[in-house]
């Protein structure tokens, strides 16, 4: 993918560019100041383990105490492919306070972001991660054959890419996984999205060229049969539920257990709330109890 550096930007884009730099410290300052959730006392915490060699390639485990064999959630968190943080309250403390305690091992990770990375190197990013969580799982209790992959926003679109170009794990030795949650992601058809009016943001992450759109873009590269695939999507936004519907048919279509959870929330209560008692949370767990043994006994406790 061609990216232009700053030197080679018109005027008017200078001023997009600060003031979307601007934005993204205002994002990145606000989120810092919700890093540091209420965990359950039994949940041991191990911060900013290496998975590369990037300062941002950086992982936080979070495991029952005297753990064998768990089922492990890899969490990607969201943000526009361009901030966010593992440690942000709203990724990871109903996750990790709902499915520890039964017996989950989960792990949040962080990645490289734009403007340097663009989203396809991202999910380079995740896959190295899950290569290196899968390979390192015994230490923590986690059982490295029992991965559900999860992501929320922009990690929804890194996780549905994942699943659906198997390519992208191959280079980093990523194993077969159990599933894919895929949490409001609205980037699932990115052609479709460039070729219509469209929020720069997405210019940002998918730049001027077809070819790297549909490069980037979950629904062109699906073409075959891919691990079990949830898309939730809120049915308040104008484009969510149509391109989970469209993926989940299309994954369907080459026999993928693939299927799609509507919820009247917004894009951030999807993340927020999940791992509450709620309906919503108990029909994600439907999807997840059919993945394994494990993961449904799991879930039982």
């Amino acid at each position: 993918m061609a990216w232009l550096s700053l030197a080679q930007l018109p005027v008017c884009a200078h001023a997009q560019t600060d003031a979307w730099r601007a934005q993204m410290q205002r994002r990145q300052a606000m989120q810092s100041q919700q890093i540091g959730a209420t965990l359950p006392a039994s949940v041991q915490v191990i911060r900013d383990v290496h998975y590369g060699d990037d300062p941002q390639q950086r992982l936080d485990v979070y495991a029952p105490q005297h753990a064998e064999h768990a089922p492990v959630i890899l969490l990607v968190h969201g943000g526009a492919w361009a901030f966010g943080d593992k440690a942000v309250r709203n990724v990871i403390e109903n996750k990790v306070g709902r499915w520890v305690p039964r017996g989950f091992v989960v792990i949040s990770i962080n990645y490289r972001m734009l403007p340097q990375t663009p989203p396809l190197t991202q999910a380079g990013d995740v896959a190295q991660a899950l290569a290196y969580a899968q390979q390192h799982a015994r230490q923590w209790g986690g059982d490295p054959g029992a991965f559900i992959l999860m992501g929320h926003s922009a990690g929804a679109h890194l996780v549905a890419l994942l699943s659906a170009e198997p390519s992208i794990g191959k280079r980093y030795g990523v194993a077969p996984w159990l599933g894919t949650i895929s949490l409001d992601s609205a980037a699932l058809n990115v052609v479709a999205i460039m070729q219509a009016r469209h929020l720069p943001l997405y210019d940002r992450a998918f730049g001027s060229q077809s070819s790297d759109w549909i490069a980037a873009s979950p629904l062109q590269q699906l073409h075959e049969r891919i691990v079990p695939f949830l898309a939730v999507c809120s049915s308040q936004r104008r484009n969510s539920c149509p391109q989970a519907h469209n993926f989940v048919e299309k994954a369907t279509s080459f026999g993928t257990p693939a299927s799609v959870v509507e919820q009247d929330l917004t894009h951030e209560q999807i993340n927020e709330r999940l791992g509450l008692d709620s309906d919503y949370t108990r029909q994600v767990e439907a999807f997840m109890r059919k993945l394994s043994p494990s993961v449904a006994q799991a879930l039982n406790r």
